[in-house]
């Protein structure tokens, strides 16, 4: 993968502000590991980097902090939070409850326009493993399940997991050095058995999905013990 500088000025967006625009940049290093997790940051030295003010690095922070990937210390330095294995296995529950859910009603009723939005990802997502680009892999990824989800009327419960998903979304990027091809398939088999109407296959074809997490945290914590929260080592 091509080196990446830890942060990138932040790019103003159509609609938004100048805070918005630094929280999207901080969230994706964030999530990338740019600035991996226990690493020490400030306003100060933020601002700095990105060259904005300290008003909208400080309402970033904030936001992060409400996202669960930053800790504000008064009096010391905020931290990037250490990945939670208790919160991700907890959003990955909350994740597999809704999903299963969505996916088998996105087998009912008229598919055709899913089922056409789906397979143009998919080749996205060929072409962004076949470049090693994680970047493009991870977000097709979210969006292929926010399709799914909208496409079976159901868009509220991708909002819900979008909103609990934060800790698993490094352990997912982390795992995209090796997951891509798994991943892939996996969605191949959700959007077979989608494309057949098939909701048992779907429910089946999700739960085997969202199950290689607890696989892929296993081998993640040995490579990378320094990235998760020591108190739960035990």
């Amino acid at each position: 993968m091509p080196h990446q500088p830890a942060l990138s000025a932040p790019v103003l967006p159509a609609r938004g502000t100048i805070a918005d625009a630094v929280f999207a940049e901080l969230r994706q290093a964030i999530l990338e590991l740019r600035l991996p997790p226990g690493t020490g940051i400030s306003e100060a030295e933020i601002a700095r980097r990105m060259g904005v003010s300290r008003q909208p690095v400080r309402e970033a922070f904030i936001r992060l902090a409400r996202t669960g990937y930053l800790k504000i210390q008064p009096q010391r330095r905020t931290e990037v939070v250490k990945i939670s294995v208790r919160e991700v296995l907890n959003a990955r529950f909350i994740r597999e409850a809704l999903e299963v859910a969505v996916v088998r009603e996105a087998c009912e009723g008229e598919r055709a326009a899913l089922v056409e939005k789906l397979g143009a990802n998919l080749q996205l997502q060929r072409a962004a493993q076949a470049a090693d680009d994680r970047r493009e892999f991870h977000q097709l990824d979210d969006m292929f399940h926010r399709l799914i989800a909208e496409g079976a009327g159901c868009g509220f419960a991708w909002t819900l997991i979008d909103e609990q998903k934060a800790q698993m979304d490094r352990m997912r990027f982390l795992s995209l050095a090796f997951g891509q091809p798994a991943v892939y398939d996996d969605h191949m088999a959700i959007y077979e058995a989608i494309r057949a109407g098939d909701p048992a296959a779907a429910e089946v074809a999700m739960r085997t999905h969202l199950g290689r997490l607890n696989q892929h945290l296993v081998r993640l914590k040995a490579e990378f013990e320094q990235f998760f929260d020591d108190a739960e080592q035990a």
